[in-house]
């Protein structure tokens, strides 16, 4: 199969951890017979850089015209005093937007040789296997109007949180089905008791879970969720929530599960894919090779299985990441004193080694 893909390395780290994610990519290529176009491009910072806009038309028309688009990070704060719709993270948004891209499915698992990296004791974390199924182009994020009006010192900032019954119909149905083939259970968070975005949700969703019977559905208010999360994280089985909610949770379920860097995502619905770490461009430690490079590299699992329907390939990917972690590889964000943390480059080849090992084991 010819695999047609858009990189965008984006900022920050972003760069460094998608060289290891395409050296996983050519891995699989080699191992499984594929070919792989890979158009690089600038987003975010990166973009603002070279052309003044955090999406440039060229960057784009190739993701568009690609079968799957593969990103970094984007951001920092030397773009702070950027204006808002020029901001790295407006070209993101844009991004999701152009590409219709509804869905974001964010994975946490605790592999087994992490239990020690996080927070939580071992037993409470063991098992630990959540799909969050985060809508990603409604909520406070999209809505209008948002604005900051008045004068300095007196100045009043607003932002509308906006969700109408078939972006919340759509974003469930994604939910119930991927939790078919998992353990059908879903939970779905809002705040249902304040917010009456929160109890349209709350409806339609139990609306939806009629078409499912074989799945069960729960509430949660998402400040119980968040605390549900933290005393009893392997109960859950897919998270269904609105824009903003999916990304806190997201991000303390990454703390959870050992570190953020090894969370991947998937942003689909439209006709091209997007995927990316869930992690942020970390620019404190960017250019020094200590990013764990993990969460991209998970993200090109999802992007084979979701988007190539290659699903021997991704679980190899997978299946890597967890024989390098059993073999004690740690970079800095998952080293424990007394271990030595390797770099980004080393975790991508130990990665790669393992995918070769494995093919030569099944031959």
């Amino acid at each position: 199969m010819l695999l047609k893909i858009t990189l965008l390395p984006g900022d920050g780290i972003g760069p460094e951890v998608t060289d290891e994610a395409v050296r996983i990519l050519e891995t699989v290529a080699e191992v499984f017979g594929h070919q792989i176009s890979l158009t690089r491009k600038d987003i975010g910072g990166a973009a603002l850089v070279s052309s003044s806009n955090p999406l440039p038309n060229d960057t784009l028309k190739a993701c568009v015209a690609s079968g799957a688009v593969l990103l970094g990070a984007v951001g920092g704060p030397s773009f702070d005093g950027v204006a808002a719709n020029m901001r790295p993270e407006s070209g993101l948004l844009r991004l999701r937007r152009e590409l219709a891209v509804f869905a974001n499915l964010r994975p946490a698992v605790c592999f087994p040789a992490l239990e020690d990296c996080s927070p939580l004791r071992a037993e409470v974390v063991r098992g630990t296997d959540i799909l969050i199924v985060r809508e990603l182009l409604g909520g406070i994020y999209f809505g209008e109007p948002r604005l900051i009006q008045g004068p300095n010192g007196q100045r009043s900032a607003i932002d509308t949180m906006h969700y109408s019954e078939p972006e919340i119909e759509r974003i469930a149905h994604v939910a119930f089905e991927l939790a078919r083939a998992r353990r059908r259970k879903v939970t779905s968070v809002d705040k249902a008791n304040v917010l009456d975005c929160s109890r349209l949700w709350r409806e339609v969703t139990s609306r939806v879970a009629m078409d499912y019977p074989d799945v069960q559905l729960s509430h949660m208010y998402v400040d119980s969720a968040a605390m549900a999360l933290v005393a009893r994280p392997a109960e859950f089985d897919v998270l269904l929530t609105e824009n903003m909610f999916g990304d806190i949770l997201s991000d303390q379920v990454g703390g959870i599960v050992g570190s953020l860097g090894m969370l991947a995502s998937a942003s689909v619905g439209g006709p091209v894919a997007l995927y990316e770490p869930v992690h942020g461009s970390a620019p404190d430690i960017a250019g020094r090779g200590i990013a764990n490079p993990l969460g991209a590299i998970l993200s090109v699992a999802m992007l084979l299985r979701h988007s190539f329907r290659l699903e021997a390939e991704a679980t190899s990917v997978e299946a890597a990441v967890a024989d390098v972690l059993s073999a004690g590889h740690r970079t800095r964000d998952l080293a424990k004193p007394g271990q030595e943390p390797i770099s980004t480059s080393q975790m991508g080849n130990f990665t790669a080694a393992a995918i070769k090992q494995r093919a030569k084991s099944v031959a």
